[in-house]
């Protein structure tokens, strides 16, 4: 589990990344020709954010397989890294500067790429003959690159989809989860017992302060375009975020209203501990990833859940089973002077099938190669396979990489905030000044 991964995902982004690199400044090359000696003995440095004890374990055994695979290279491996000390050290430079990156933050791939503080890798991946449409999954790739520039890879990955309570549900004389969305609401308000002003049980918290319950996360069934060719904002125009919106209102009006839902939300435990409301039964119903059921277990509360894709619109009852992917990001510093080096690593952390199974095995996230998903290796879980067979769905989305990160997300979400409370009534108009803004922004940033 990478919680710092699950909180931005439940806010949906993080701060824009303010990169400011001179070409001067750098001693590596962002065009493949890496000029020290791939043979030479160098210590190269990796910084990554994992912190937790499994986490780090998992990790370092995959270093260790590295080094021992390759004796001229020495990893110094740096973790519980923030993105801000990534920008501070992509700016600087220097010799304690990084060699090679990873973050949990999609957002900021835009920014990576077109400020060149990630090298692209393209040449170093013809170089060493790996073709990353058949390496990686479409929408992986896509999160990775920014207008054609492959300035990351994927590195594990996180699904998500509906989790639901299987006692709760035979009580209710509901056999299967629901696969359309209007079968979803109908089991919502079925599971739901109100209690005066709130409930004794909610089928599902459908509130974008919910967790996980975000305007990312819930537009991806629709499969929407936020930007068109031109790069222009897409939102005012896009039918499936409108959709998105007129449904999840509906939900929230069919549930009680918004002012109910929100207080009941006040009693919800912390999201990642054991009184995540799901965990505690407060909810029937659950948007989440992969990492949960590993928490559930893990706790041995005697939760009877169950795992399925998050439903699809009825119009798209045929793309059943697709859903959100995101995930872990890395790449190789263009202050760098040691990138050959670097890149061995790099491939090696992310295109080779055993280190990429065990990782995700050690730390309940999804792999992120073609391969890897498709190993007999990878854990077998059932709860954990359905989160395999989403990133793998050829339907599943991602939220496309923009040079200001996930500014564009935040204005989307204000957008939901106000239209779910009912500060905004005028959708059409709300979501047009909200694209005029996204396009003022990214100029901006230009």
């Amino acid at each position: 589990m990478r919680i710092t991964t699950k909180v931005r995902c439940a806010f949906g982004v993080t701060t824009a990344l303010a990169f400011t690199l001179s070409v001067a400044g750098c001693s590596g090359s962002d065009e493949g020709g890496a000029k020290d000696d791939p043979n030479a003995k160098v210590t190269i440095t990796f910084w990554h954010g994992w912190s937790a004890p499994n986490e780090v374990k998992a990790i370092q055994a995959n270093v260790a397989t590295f080094e021992k695979a390759n004796p001229n290279v020495h990893v110094n491996v740096v973790g519980n890294i923030t993105d801000d000390k990534i920008n501070q050290a992509l700016r600087a430079g220097g010799p304690k500067a990084p060699d090679v990156v990873s973050s949990f933050t999609t957002d900021n791939v835009g920014q990576l790429c077109s400020s060149k503080a990630f090298i692209d890798l393209a040449p170093f991946l013809k170089k060493s003959n790996v073709d990353p449409k058949t390496t990686f999954t479409a929408t992986q790739l896509e999160y990775t690159q920014f207008k054609g520039v492959q300035c990351s890879l994927p590195l594990l990955g996180d699904a998500y989809g509906l989790y639901y309570n299987k006692t709760m549900f035979a009580k209710a004389g509901i056999t299967r989860p629901p696969r359309t969305l209007s079968e979803f609401d109908a089991a919502a308000v079925k599971l739901t017992k109100s209690n005066g002003t709130g409930y004794s049980q909610l089928g599902f918290m459908p509130n974008y302060h919910g967790y996980e319950s975000t305007t990312t996360h819930f537009n991806a069934q629709w499969s929407p375009k936020y930007f068109d060719s031109n790069g222009k904002s897409s939102i005012a125009t896009d039918p499936g975020i409108k959709a998105s919106f007129l449904w999840q209102k509906g939900l929230v009006d069919k549930l009680g209203g918004y002012a109910k839902l929100e207080k009941y939300r006040t009693t919800f435990g912390d999201e990642f501990g054991s009184k995540n409301p799901f965990m505690t039964g407060q909810v029937a119903m659950a948007i989440d990833g992969e990492w949960r059921a590993g928490m559930i277990d893990d706790s041995h509360n005697g939760l009877q859940y169950g795992v399925a894709p998050f439903p699809v619109p009825d119009d798209q009852a045929a793309q059943y089973g697709k859903g959100y992917v995101s995930g872990t990001i890395i790449g190789i510093a263009r202050t760098s002077s040691k990138q050959n080096a670097a890149w061995r690593f790099v491939k090696y952390l992310t295109t080779d099938t055993k280190a990429v199974v065990d990782f995700a095995n050690a730390i309940h996230n999804v792999p992120s190669t073609q391969a890897a998903l498709a190993s007999p290796d990878v854990n077998q879980n059932p709860a954990f396979q359905t989160f395999i067979k989403i990133a793998s769905n050829p339907h599943s989305v991602t939220t496309p990489a923009s040079p200001n990160g996930g500014t564009y997300q935040l204005t989307l979400q204000d957008v939901g905030y106000a239209y779910e409370s009912g500060k905004l009534t005028d959708l059409p108009q709300g979501l047009g000044k909200a694209a005029k803004q996204i396009d003022t922004d990214i100029a901006q940033a230009r």
